[in-house]
């Protein structure tokens, strides 16, 4: 079915619809119409609040017109009209009679009307307005209900014509319904022009489609009715009143009483005149839900006596009489009942419950002084937190049975109800007080099939001489009596599959064989001290809070994962558990060394992968032999002075903490990383990993003893390592051929010999040797040929002639990065270098106190003086601008001087041609005063802290941040200096004390696209 939803309509405009109805319909419609609004004025609409008790809303039933709903849409802002009902969207929901309006007057219309040779104004404003608009909109075929068709009409025409013309097609009226023509709404689809449609008489005339306006006012869907039930399926009654307001499909949908099956009012304010017609409109209704709704005791019996196939009733919050139990006979389909939270009766009085066909009741949080219950085919029964004195049972076929925190229930009324039942497989007595073990005893005779018990909280029983051979489920929380002695007991519980012995204070071990157990739980039993398990099937096991366990042992041929933290007592642990595959003992502070036997190759656990034993400081030689052990973690173990793992799949360790460890063994290992920087007193280390690519020992000063066998590492990081020699070095690079990143920071016993082992490493790339006592740097030139990051950092040894060899002879023709920071070498040695080693990209001359100046305008021995290929100025003449051309690019990028004290004067002219500087820092450089560059590509330039700054040269037209932190310089300077950059963005002059407030104003005036300046002064 094609639908579309309704749109409000004015009063002002109802006369005119009327008129307009008339002049359509004429005398052949006319009978039908009365006999609609005759057969819908015969309902009565209901409105019901759904909004929650106590809630403002009134309860009243309102008569409405069915028909007239769609049009009469006049209202307050935010409030809506649904069958002639007043809604407020967003408090109250009232759900109208939809039966009234479902299934009458339906006909399909063309709704792409065209209008007369005399087209009212407004028609015509509608029609210029959206003609062409929509006349590039596709639109789909769509039916239309025959009540609604007026209001197109009356949109679409003058209030003075009497005639109407439909799109080649005529119709008959006949019982109510309409020969109907599927057309397109778009004229383009209709075979109209693009920018002036056909009228219906083929003339081009844009008036006749003033339709169009009221086509875009109205929301279309197309919608089967088979397809909006399927949808409606998933919505609850709240929604399906809300989806009732749409349109009058959606309202005969929503009221379908496949959705009404359960009546569901649970916290509802609804009347039982409301409820009453509720129940007569849905009289198929299966299910009742009127939990904390006013008046319960009205409504149940309001349901009782009109749904007779009522199936489930649920109910409570209130007061119950003694009719309604009685009444619940003539319920014959009733199979589910439930009563929460009410007084039954009278309160002195007894309360049968005689059901023929009950499967299912709970009497929950209930007060009644005695309850009767007779249910031939009852399966479940709950008297949970009722406050009965006594009940009396008769149903034969009880399956479960709840009667937890009855704390009235005495133990003899306890016993005759369980009794009663010989069925029973599933008893919870938890927080009944009064229960003894004479009471199970009887049950256990009584009740052969009886599966689950739930006995916590019975501080009388001990479960001596109690045998229930069939009980699969057993919880005894915190149940006092319950000592080693209870354990014979549950021993003859061969079925037993879970046991909860939580918070048994007196329990002092736990010996069982129970070829079917699965789950144990032990917490918070602070006298427990042996556990002993041999249990087949045991899957999983959780022992907790148990400060006095100290020794334990487990047969399991299932469990796969323990978990015993915080056993602070444990000493001894035996396992025979061959799928066991996980195991934490954090926190197990006294396990001893022997618990590495348990885990190693023939200690019970040949599937073992993951092992934590964080924090268990009494290890202090850890071995471990295991061909299934994937993964240890040792953090925290600050006592282990050994380690030795023979473990080939080992794939990761975690040694944090282990701040003792004097010797460590990896052989054979299948780690990919390793990290034993946080061992300082590591002294002999011994690595096979043939998968190991990253090895750190990064802080491991008394190491002198390295046998690294890696075929596959790449990274090696020995950084502070000082008693690292060079047989070491050597034996690490002939077995390590891969290495590509070599850090030797800080090793002072490394010399030349171990640098001519490098020769070995023919994929080395980057070498650190900062803070070493190097002198000769020529085994590094000659073995490295690869090299192209090289640190040197405060290598104070090193001469003027130990870089000779990069910057005369070519060497380390691939090196990219330098860095020479807080070196001795001079001011000479650093210009050549500046000079010739032209493919250096990354430089770092920080701290250098020996460089004075940064004076690129000589090369060689030639002139500053040459011309800039940026400025203005002339050549001096043909010659020189030969030579400057023929001079080869530099490659430097980023040039760090950074803390340089003796520097006065930075100069880089174009003829310097860094066409690929972007970065520089000079920061830190107190007597810096001049600053002249000319980089194209420089983007960043950082002169923070130069206080005694005071000419800056610029020619960067791509810099885009300038730092001039803490420097004394003029604000005219800085201002000349960024008139030239253009594209600058950030400017930090903070802390600069020649520079206002106010001068703010004058440096975005000189430089436009700065976004941002960072100042330290307030605004004057």
């Amino acid at each position: 079915m094609k639908i579309w939803c309704c749109f409000c309509c004015g009063e002002e405009e109802e006369d005119k619809k009327e008129t307009m109805r008339e002049g359509i319909l004429g005398n052949e419609s006319e009978d039908k119409s009365e006999d609609m609004e005759n057969e819908e004025s015969e309902a009565v609409e209901l409105g019901f609040s759904l909004g929650r008790l106590g809630g403002s809303e009134e309860l009243r039933p309102q008569v409405g017109d069915g028909r007239r709903d769609l049009v009469e849409r006049q209202s307050a802002p935010g409030d809506a009209v649904v069958g002639g009902l007043p809604m407020t969207v967003g408090s109250s929901l009232y759900f109208d009679q939809f039966a009234s309006t479902s299934g009458h007057g339906m006909m399909e219309v063309n709704l792409s009307l065209g209008l007369g040779e005399d087209p009212s104004s407004s028609s015509a404003a509608l029609g210029s307005e959206k003609c062409d608009r929509d006349s590039y909109n596709k639109r789909p075929k769509v039916h239309s209900f025959s009540l609604d068709w007026d209001c197109h009409f009356a949109a679409s025409t003058s209030s003075d014509t009497d005639s109407y013309i439909l799109h080649g097609k005529d119709y008959s009226f006949n019982q109510g319904s309409c020969k109907s023509e599927i057309r397109y709404l778009s004229p383009m689809l209709n075979g109209g022009d693009d920018e002036n449609p056909l009228d219906s008489t083929g003339e081009r005339d844009g008036v006749g489609y003033g339709a169009s306006k009221t086509e875009d006012l109205e929301v279309r869907m197309d919608l089967t009715d088979d397809l909006l039930h399927m949808v409606f399926s998933f919505l609850d009654h709240i929604d399906l009143c809300r989806a009732a307001r749409v349109c009058r499909q959606w309202r005969a949908a929503s009221a379908h009483e496949d959705f009404w099956r359960c009546l569901n009012f649970e916290c509802r304010n609804i009347s039982v005149q409301q409820f009453e017609d509720m129940c007569h409109r849905y009289p198929n209704a299966t299910e009742v839900n009127i939990y904390g709704a006013p008046a319960i005791h009205s409504l149940v019996m309001k349901a009782v006596s009109s749904l007779r196939n009522l199936e489930a009733l649920n109910l409570g919050r209130g007061q119950l009489g003694e009719t309604f139990f009685q009444a619940l006979t003539d319920c014959h389909l009733l199979k589910s009942l439930v009563v929460n939270d009410a007084n039954l009766g009278n309160g002195i009085q007894e309360i049968p419950i005689y059901h023929d066909r009950l499967r299912q009741l709970q009497i929950v949080k209930c007060r009644v002084l005695r309850i009767s219950v007779r249910c031939p085919q009852l399966e479940t029964l709950s008297l949970k937190r009722s406050n009965m004195a006594h009940a009396v049972l008769n149903c034969p076929i009880l399956h479960d049975l709840d009667i937890a925190s009855c704390h009235k229930l005495s133990d003899a009324a306890i016993r005759s109800a369980a009794t009663s039942c010989p069925l029973l497989e599933s008893l919870d007595m938890s927080n009944c007080s009064c229960v003894s073990d004479e009471t199970l005893r009887e049950i256990a005779l009584t009740c052969n099939n009886l599966h689950i018990l739930n006995a916590s909280y019975c501080p009388n029983i001990s479960l001596e001489s109690v045998r229930l051979p069939m009980l699969t489920v057993l919880k005894l929380h915190s149940c006092e009596g319950i000592t080693s002695a209870s354990m014979a007991a549950i021993s003859h519980s061969y079925m037993l599959e879970v046991l909860e012995l939580h918070n048994c204070s007196l329990l002092a071990s736990v010996s069982l064989d129970l070829p079917r157990l699965q789950d144990i739980k032990l917490v918070h039993c602070r006298k427990f001290v042996d556990l002993n398990l041999r249990c087949i099937m045991l899957s999983s096991i959780t022992v907790s809070n148990c400060p006095s366990l100290q020794q334990i042992n487990i047969m399991s041929n299932s469990l796969q994962k323990l978990v015993l933290q915080k056993q602070e007592s444990l000493t001894t642990l035996a396992l025979q558990c061959h799928c066991l595959q996980e195991v934490d003992l954090t926190d197990c502070e006294s396990l001893t060394n022997s618990i590495c036997e348990v885990f190693s190759d023939g200690g019970g656990c040949p599937m073992l992968k993951s092992l934590v034993l964080d924090n268990c400081e009494s290890l202090t030689t850890v071995g471990f032999c295991s061909t299934s052990l994937v993964s240890l973690s040792l953090a925290g173990c600050r006592a282990i002075t050994s380690l030795e793992l023979t473990c080939p799949y080992l794939e990761q360790v975690s040694l944090d903490g282990c701040d003792h460890l004097e010797r460590a063994s990896f052989y054979p290992v299948g780690l990919q990383s390793l990290n034993l920087g946080i061992c300082p007193k590591l002294n002999v280390l011994r690595i096979e990993a043939p998968r190991m690519v990253l090895l750190e020992l990064k802080g491991c000063g008394v190491l002198s003893e390295a046998y690294i066998n890696c075929p596959h590492l790449i990274s090696l990081d020995a950084s502070f390592c000082s008693q690292l020699k060079d047989d070491c070095l050597s034996a690490t690079t002939a077995s390590c051929p891969l290495i590509e990143s070599l850090i030797l920071m800080s090793c002072p016993s490394v010399g030349s010999d171990g640098l001519l082992s490098l020769r070995w490493l023919p994929h080395l790339i980057l070498l650190d040797l900062s803070y070493t006592f190097l002198m000769n740097l020529q085994p590094v030139f000659k073995s490295c040929l690869q090299l192209k990051v090289l640190k040197l950092q405060a290598c104070k040894y090193l001469t003027d002639s130990s870089l000779e060899a990069l910057y005369k002879e070519g060497a380390l023709p691939a090196l990219c990065e330098l860095d020479l920071s807080y070196g001795t070498l001079c001011q000479s040695a650093i210009e050549e270098l500046l000079s010739f080693c032209t493919h250096l990209t990354h430089l770092s001359l920080n701290g250098c106190v020996n460089m004075h100046d940064l004076n690129w305008g000589f090369s060689g021995d030639q002139l500053s003086e040459l011309p800039s290929i940026y400025g203005s100025s002339d050549l001096s003449s043909q010659d020189d601008f030969d030579l400057t051309i023929e001079q080869p690019n530099r490659l430097l990028q980023n040039l760090n001087c950074v803390g340089c004290p003796n520097i006065k004067k930075v100069l880089i002219p174009p003829v310097a041609r860094c066409f690929h500087l972007s970065s520089l820092n000079l920061s830190l450089s107190a007597n810096l005063k001049e600053v002249d560059v000319a980089c194209f590509h420089l983007c960043f330039l950082n002169l923070s802290n130069c206080c005694s700054l005071e000419i800056l040269k610029l020619e960067c037209p791509r810099l885009t941040s300038l730092f001039l932190q803490s420097c004394n310089i003029d604000e005219e300077v800085v201002e000349a200096a960024v008139s030239q950059c253009n594209v600058l963005e950030t400017l930090d002059v903070r802390f600069c004390p020649k520079i206002c407030s106010v001068s703010m104003a004058r440096l975005r005036s000189a430089c436009p696209s700065l976004r941002r300046i960072f100042s330290s002064l307030s605004p004057i």
